[in-house]
């Protein structure tokens, strides 16, 4: 016997209840963000290196370690997208989709990165992304936000703590920059390894440091949200009136800058403690350069995404995946000939309701083992067919979690039949 082959490591099957939570969360996504004019698009999973070296940052640890890139057989230099929005700013440059348009899009699937697997951070990890393209104003900021927030209401999620912050315009960015390099300079003796390779590249990103030795130096140096410009200021102003109008409480976390440079004034994050130290489960912000960046016209843009396994971690940990009944209808077949009718009947049935999900027993067995995976699959109702209900061309209708009586119907009289039953 071969040796068994198993996954790479960080990256996982997805199977079981987990893959319920996933589609349902999706599913629900979607449909939320459908209903705020949001369309779908799709992009490549593989992109070109330079895509993200331009939009990322070069000096950023996701360009600088985690990428997987590799030469193609032309050898050009190729990587496996470690996020989403820099791709879908290239599809809305590349296709003209940007050019006096609103475009407010959604899209779902696979990202990587190489680091080290724990709960809640995987190498192949899986991301829904929003996007908006073509406006400046503080309201769709504040939209993004609110939409979140009524996701979270739709699965059943709480205890989720809104942070937001502002990074203020680029040029505010770089002033602010100088002040905070003077100050964590005092301290490069006490700088950990990342922050002293920071300090020089991208010392914002210092501020977001998890090394709890770091905390009072952080929590001394000078807040970007004190230095920002008069209208990112007054931006900033309106999104979190918008807040309070609808009634989202937040927090201002002035040490929140997002680990990617694109991002310009409002940046929010939604966390939990539930999660250990993966606690951030949707982020975004604003991104107003990144199109122009990346080849296009100047272009205002918003955008945030969410962590789908850590949000199917919260669903499954409290027991907010709804029940979904693999069947409504279990056709039950014993006997040499019966499968044949049997299909025709599950598809008769199938063409008269599209929305009731009809399982026919494939594989043969006794009525005993078929009534059990029957029971198992969570229909409602059982048809039975036998020998003798195919001579008679009768089928029974059994219930199995409602109440009333197992009944013979001819099969020209099926349909009415199963039409009362779905409607009562």
């Amino acid at each position: 016997m071969a040796n068994q082959i198993t996954s790479i490591r960080g990256m996982n099957d997805i199977y079981g209840d987990d893959a319920v939570a996933f589609d349902y969360l999706i599913g629900t996504a979607e449909k939320t963000l459908q209903r705020y004019g949001y369309n779908s698009i799709r992009l490549p999973i593989v992109e070109k290196t330079e895509l993200f070296a331009r939009s990322i940052g070069e000096v950023t640890d996701i360009v600088e370690k985690e990428m997987y890139t590799f030469a193609d057989r032309n050898d050009e230099s190729l990587t496996l997208r470690p996020e989403g929005t820099a791709g879908c700013v290239r599809a809305i440059v590349q296709n003209g989709l940007s050019h006096n348009q609103i475009q407010k899009l959604y899209y779902t699937g696979p990202m990587f990165r190489y680091e080290r697997p724990q709960k809640g951070r995987y190498r192949q990890f899986h991301q829904f992304g929003v996007e908006v393209f073509g406006l400046a104003t503080p309201d769709i900021d504040a939209e993004l936000i609110v939409l979140t927030a009524r996701l979270w209401e739709q699965l059943g999620l709480d205890n989720l703590e809104l942070q937001i912050n502002s990074l203020g315009s680029q040029e505010a960015r770089v002033a602010y920059r100088e002040k905070l390099v003077e100050y964590l300079s005092q301290y490069k003796d006490k700088l950990d390894e990342d922050s002293l390779r920071r300090l020089d590249s991208n010392p914002l990103r210092i501020l977001d440091t998890k090394n709890p030795e770091m905390k009072d130096i952080v929590d001394g140096a000078p807040k970007l949200i004190d230095h920002l410009d008069v209208e990112s200021q007054e931006h900033f102003d309106i999104v979190k009136s918008h807040l309070d109008d609808i009634g989202i409480p937040f927090v201002i976390n002035p040490n929140l800058v997002r680990g990617l440079d694109y991002y310009n004034r409002t940046v929010f994050e939604w966390v939990t403690t539930e999660l250990g130290a993966q606690g951030t489960v949707c982020a975004g912000g604003r991104y107003d350069g990144l199109v122009e960046q990346i080849g296009g016209k100047a272009t205002p843009a918003v955008g945030f995404a969410m962590g789908i396994e850590r949000l199917v971690t919260l669903l499954t940990d409290k027991n907010k995946v709804p029940s979904i009944a693999k069947a409504d209808l279990y056709i039950v077949t014993v006997g040499d000939n019966v499968s044949r009718p049997g299909l025709v009947i599950s598809e008769m049935v199938r063409d008269a309701f599209p929305n009731v999900n009809v399982q026919m027993n494939c594989g043969g067995g006794s009525f005993k083992s078929q009534f059990k995976k029957a029971d198992k699959s969570g229909a409602k109702y059982a048809i039975v067919m036998g020998e003798q209900e195919i001579e008679e061309k009768v089928v029974a209708v059994k219930p199995l979690r409602v109440e009333g009586e197992q009944q013979t119907v001819e099969w020209e009289a099926l349909i009415n039949h199963l039409e009362t039953l779905f409607n009562s």
